[in-house]
Formats: C-alpha cells, sequence, structure tokens
C-alpha cells in the first residue's frame, strides 16, 4: 500500500474527487495518508478532517529562507512515509531540492491540454479566459510529472473537453474539472499506485495489468 500526500491551498476539490475515488476503491493500491495545506484555515482541511484524513499547514512565510521551508516540507513527507505526492491547486513553489528528493513522484493536474496555455503564470481561471481569447473549439485538462520547468514534466494522462458557445470561463472551469480533471487525478494516481507508469525521457508509458 502507497502512501498518498495531497498538497492543497484552497478548497480541495480535486482532493475530493481523490477522497471519493478511495472511497469508491479506485485506489486499491494506495491511501492518502496526508492532506498538506500552504495556509491555514482553507476549506480543504475541513474535507481532510470529514474524511479522518490527517492534515498539516506549512506557510511559505513561516520560515526565512527556502532552504528552511524546504527541509521542513521534506521532513513532514518523510515522516510520513509519502511514496507519491499530488499537487492538487497548490500555489506555493516546489523547489529544485525537493523535485530532486522525490524524482518522478510528484504529479499536477493542470487545467488545459499541455502544451496549450500552460507555464508561468497560467493558473486557476487565467486558463480558461485565454482559451477563450483564443477560441479554441477543444480545451481539457493533463496530469504529468512534475519536474524543474513548470508545466514541463512528462504528460500521464490528458482528456479533452469541449468549448460551448456561450462558453464564460467559471462554466469553462467547471466543466474541465467534471469532465477532466476529477477523473484524470484518481486515475494516474491509481496507476502509479500500481506501478505501471514508467518514464522514459520526456515520455510516460503505462504498462499493462
Amino acid at each position: 500500500m502507497m502512501n498518498i500526500a495531497v498538497l492543497v491551498s484552497g478548497g480541495g476539490t480535486n482532493l475530493q474527487a481523490l477522497i471519493d475515488a478511495q472511497g469508491r476503491g479506485e485506489l486499491p493500491n494506495g491511501k492518502i495518508a496526508l492532506v498538506l495545506a500552504s495556509k491555514p484555515g482553507v476549506y480543504a482541511l475541513e474535507r481532510a478532517a470529514k474524511a479522518g484524513i490527517p492534515s498539516d499547514v506549512l506557510v511559505r512565510r513561516d520560515f526565512p529562507t527556502q532552504d528552511a521551508y524546504d527541509e521542513a516540507l521534506i521532513g513532514r513527507l518523510e515522516a510520513a512515509r509519502i511514496d507519491l505526492i499530488v499537487l492538487a491547486g497548490f500555489l506555493t513553489i516546489i523547489s529544485e531540492r525537493v523535485v530532486g528528493r522525490f524524482e518522478n513522484r510528484i504529479i499536477n493536474v493542470h487545467p488545459s491540454l499541455i502544451p496549450s496555455f500552460c507555464g508561468e503564470g497560467y493558473y486557476g481561471l487565467r486558463v480558461h479566459e485565454e482559451a477563450l481569447r483564443r477560441g479554441v473549439k477543444v480545451t481539457g485538462a493533463t496530469v504529468h510529472f512534475v519536474n524543474n520547468v513548470c508545466d514541463g514534466g512528462p504528460i500521464i494522462l490528458q482528456r479533452a473537453v469541449e468549448v460551448q458557445e456561450g462558453d464564460t470561463p467559471e462554466l469553462l472551469q467547471r466543466r474541465v474539472m467534471e469532465q477532466a480533471e476529477w477523473k484524470l487525478l484518481p486515475k494516474a494516481a491509481a496507476l502509479f499506485c500500481e506501478g505501471r507508469l514508467a518514464v522514459e525521457g520526456a515520455i510516460v508509458h503505462i504498462r499493462e495489468e
């Protein structure tokens, strides 16, 4: 059984998708062992409490340096014997040191079909605003491993979502979450915990069951 840490900064809708998947038995080889928030009082911590999942808060500004923060983050993750880290709307920078310590063990969900509308500054509604501004007909979500390039790690799974006439950024955001993010993230976590993901350079191979 692999231990999963979910790192959050807000409401925790993607965390809830993982909790629900676990409740349905869709993470048979993994369990959510820790929810770590970047600030106190966020609703994601309530979701963790309701599900009986241990949680903690690490606020970057409480630490004098990035190194001190990294040390605390790594220490908390290793104390919980974490095998997989899931970034679920986590807005604090993950440093090269942390990425290196957990190489190919950190995954992130991004609300577009990478390489479109990704990279520095593309998060939250900004992604969907840009998709609508450019007039794309199809958008979606991507789950990828995290490396030292923003949204640049090897792609694990993607799912397309149709852009509809009259969409606002908020409507599109909700559809992408419901049709793509909340399905892809638990699936990617399950594949990892089953040992079915193999990274070769920039390519992720999914082994057959």
